[in-house]
Order: C-alpha cells, then sequence, then structure tokens
C-alpha cells in the first residue's frame, strides 16, 4: 500500500467532485461570467434536456437577439462545461417567477368570494321550459328567494351580499362603474 501526499489526495476529490457535480449546476455558476452582465440580468437559464439548455429571456427581443448569437454563446459554453451542449432555445416562457406564477393562478372557492351567499341554489326543476313567461316567472321567484333578507346597496338600493358590501361598501354593480370612472 503506497502513501500519497495530502495535495494528490485534494486532487484527486476534487476531480470526483467536478465528475459529479450536474452540468446544470455548473451552468448557473459560470452564466454571467460567460454572457456578462447585461446579458445576465435579462436571461434566467431553466434547464438542460438531451444537452440542449433552455433559457427565459426578459423579452421576445431579448430572445431573438441570443438566438441569433447563440453560436458564439455555444463555444463559450461549451469551455466551461465537462458535457458539451448542441443547441441552446431562447423564449420568453418561464421568465415569470415561477412561486408568483402559482399566486396569481390559485382560484378563490365559492365561499371566500364576496357574493358568496350560503347555500347553493336548489333546483327541483331543472326541465327546461319552452314558455317564456313562465322561465321568466320561475327565474324572478329564485331571485326573490336567494335577495330575501340581503342587506341593501347604499347607492342603488339592490339586495347586495354581505361580503361585496364589506370589500367594496356598495354592491358590484355599483363598485365597476366607480372602478370605471377612476380609469377614465
Amino acid at each position: 500500500m503506497s502513501l500519497k501526499s495530502i495535495n494528490d489526495v485534494l486532487r484527486i476529490l476534487e476531480k470526483q467532485a467536478k465528475w459529479q457535480e450536474q452540468p446544470f449546476q455548473r451552468l448557473l455558476k459560470c452564466w454571467a461570467e460567460v454572457v456578462g452582465p447585461l446579458v445576465a440580468a435579462n436571461t434566467r437559464p431553466l434547464s438542460i434536456q438531451r444537452d440542449v439548455l433552455s433559457v427565459a429571456t426578459s423579452s421576445a427581443a431579448w430572445a431573438q437577439n441570443l438566438t441569433f448569437g447563440r453560436t458564439s454563446l455555444l463555444l463559450k459554453l461549451n469551455k466551461k462545461l465537462p458535457t458539451p451542449l448542441v443547441d441552446i432555445r431562447f423564449s420568453t416562457a418561464g421568465w415569470q417567477n415561477p412561486s408568483a406564477d402559482r399566486k396569481q393562478q390559485q382560484t378563490v372557492s365559492p365561499h371566500e368570494h364576496p357574493s358568496y351567499l350560503g347555500d347553493e341554489i336548489n333546483r327541483p326543476n331543472a326541465t327546461p321550459t319552452k314558455d317564456v313567461n313562465a322561465a321568466f316567472g320561475h327565474w324572478t321567484k329564485i331571485v326573490r328567494s336567494r335577495s330575501h333578507g340581503l342587506p341593501l346597496c347604499p347607492q342603488c338600493q339592490s339586495p347586495t351580499p354581505p361580503g361585496e358590501l364589506q370589500r367594496w361598501e356598495v354592491c358590484s354593480v355599483c363598485a365597476a362603474k366607480q372602478f370605471s370612472k377612476q380609469k377614465s
């Protein structure tokens, strides 16, 4: 059994660590150095799949400009990576922060909506009627039963779900009118 110096052992460990390091992690470390600070501020590497790097860009203009120069960028990156890349794809998809996207995509459950009234509408007669007057009469009965006991909107005096009054201090129709006046 031969003894090795500490420097030899450290070199071996360093080589093993680089070998075990994932190519994408390695790319992330050198991305800003290779592309420069301006490009790095407007791009975000997303993944490497089948030796193709996917990069999110802040705008379509950035994606187009970087696509034109991707050959030289590939050469620079491949000097730094253990496994060479075959291509780079630039797109605005994925630029937005994924956690922020999830927050925007969350849906409001019915009972959390300001217009929620409580119980669902009972529909004993689910069969459609061909008589327009009968259908209208049925609809007015449902609306009256749903709005019975609701507080009134201070502006238009229409029955309003309590959640709408708490949120906007008026019904949703009056709130929409107020918002549209503010925009114009």
